[in-house]
């Protein structure tokens, strides 16, 4: 996204309110994660019409969601801190990690419909945040568009399931729900509706002009958390349905090798640095889809597990190299003006100028790319190794596809890097201007994290295990 000229100092005050925020429910969520962990036994919060329900799947989103969320939140603070409305940024940031965070912890149909609306909300506001810019706001109007086509097909089924079950609680509907042509009707709808959001091929049509047009700290919440945060709402819907068909999970791997295959076949046509990391992320929904549906469909707890890894490594790699690639446009932009896509050969020599936003960055990519001994390998093993164990012949041809998918991935990853390195600094990266400190911190954190991460990847266990076990009691397990 462009960075604008016009300066305020009200940017600090927004951003340590945000922050303030931030770490307050990351505390409270401490307090009750460490409390499920340690008895197993769900929280169940209600206020009102609102109920909450803190399980493995909660508490993975949410963890992952606040943290993040507060990276960029610090992050974003030199980003945008000449842009006009940047207050709104932050307020509406903050909100839309909260949503996420209710999303995640709905406990019946019509909560989780309100928070998935609320979130897409929040979040077309920020990707056209660049509202006087003509690419921006086409881009936020599609966004738009397809998110509310999304949420119309998902109060349909909503109304689909309480019309045959008599209510919209997901543990009621999860024994009350039989089999029936307009029960498959609704789980379809969820399917499509909660789709869009996630990036289900060929629901996609509006992330890649999202990522590219949306500040690049939104681009990161976009791929890190939003699009996952569409998957678990399709999960805890489709959960509901177990009993009406076995087929869910299927589908789920279906949608998963449509975008492993798509995502990297998209990204190798790409020039513009943002849009090859949106459509690369198709294809991590992919291996995502891959680890939760062999859960979904055999039971399999280490398979599930791996995909819930994903999210948490994908988070962090998608997210660190959106913010990497954000750091060179505001340095560039603060030589030139406005500088706005960043394409490929803008990396051209930008280790010599940049050292660690060039190593983050590589960080990132090859982590993606699926390199040892980085985070991005670790995730995808324990995926592949999940859906050999199944012992199914099907889903062990999908692991050998994903596997030709991530060694087809290098083919865009590869070059980026090699670009940093070996190329000739061009002259507007010789020109660029330093990059601050608080854009710098929460690079560096991820880097170190996908770093350790890839080398002890059982540190990510107390979230992803109880993820899984929640995965499979979703659907009968």
């Amino acid at each position: 996204g462009r960075i604008a000229t016009r300066k305020n100092p009200k940017v600090d005050l927004a951003r340590w309110l945000a922050l303030l925020t931030l770490l307050a429910d990351g505390y409270f969520l401490l307090i009750a994660g460490m409390e499920f962990i340690q008895t197993r036994h769900e929280l169940l919060i209600a206020v009102g019409a609102v109920s909450l329900r803190l399980d493995g799947i909660a508490l993975l989103l949410a963890a992952v969601v606040l943290a993040l969320g507060t990276l960029v939140t610090l992050f974003s603070g030199p980003a945008v801190a000449r842009d006009s409305g940047r207050e709104t940024y932050f307020a509406l940031l903050t909100a839309m990690i909260g949503t996420i965070i209710g999303l995640g912890a709905a406990d019946d149909l019509f909560n989780l419909w309100v928070w998935f609306e609320a979130m897409a909300l929040c979040s077309y506001v920020l990707v056209a945040f660049y509202r006087n810019e003509a690419a921006a706001l086409e881009a936020g109007v599609k966004y738009l568009v397809q998110s509310a086509l999304g949420t119309v097909l998902v109060l349909l089924a909503i109304g689909l399931v309480f019309a045959n079950t008599g209510s919209v609680d997901l543990d009621e509907i999860r024994i009350a729900a039989q089999p029936s042509g307009l029960m498959l009707a609704a789980g379809a709808l969820f399917i499509i509706g909660f789709g869009v959001k996630a990036a289900l091929v060929p629901l996609h049509t509006w992330l890649p002009d999202a990522h590219s047009q949306a500040p690049s700290g939104i681009s990161a919440m976009l791929s890190g958390v939003v699009i996952e945060a569409g998957l678990v709402a399709m999960l805890r819907a489709l959960g509901a349905l177990h009993l009406v068909t076995v087929s869910w999970g299927a589908l789920l791997l279906g949608f998963a090798a449509v975008n492993m295959l798509v995502g990297n076949l998209m990204a190798l046509r790409q020039t513009q640095v943002k849009r090859l990391l949106a459509y690369s992320s198709l294809s991590h929904m992919g291996y995502i889809l891959l680890g939760v549906g062999a859960g979904a469909v055999i039971g399999s707890e280490y398979s599930a597990a791996g995909g819930f890894f994903h999210i948490l490594t994908h988070a962090m790699m998608k997210g660190l190299a959106f913010l990497a690639a954000g750091a060179l446009l505001y340095s560039l932009h603060q030589a030139v003006g406005n500088h706005d896509p960043l394409v490929v050969d803008d990396l051209n020599g930008a280790s010599r100028k940049y050292p660690l936003t060039a190593f983050a960055f590589s960080v990132a990519v090859l982590g993606l790319g699926g390199l040892p001994p980085l985070a991005g390998f670790m995730s995808k093993w324990q995926i592949f190794v999940g859906g050999f164990q199944t012992g199914s012949a099907w889903i062990m041809a999908l692991v050998v596809f994903a596997a030709l998918n991530s060694v087809l991935s290098l083919g865009y990853y590869a070059p980026l890097v090699n670009r940093l390195y070996r190329c000739q600094p061009v002259r507007i990266v010789e020109q660029g201007k330093p990059i601050p400190v608080l854009m710098s911190l929460p690079m560096l954190i991820l880097s170190l994290g996908v770093v350790v991460l890839g080398i002890w990847p059982s540190l990510a266990d107390w979230l992803t295990g109880p993820a899984a076990q929640s995965l499979l009691m979703l659907f009968g397990g």
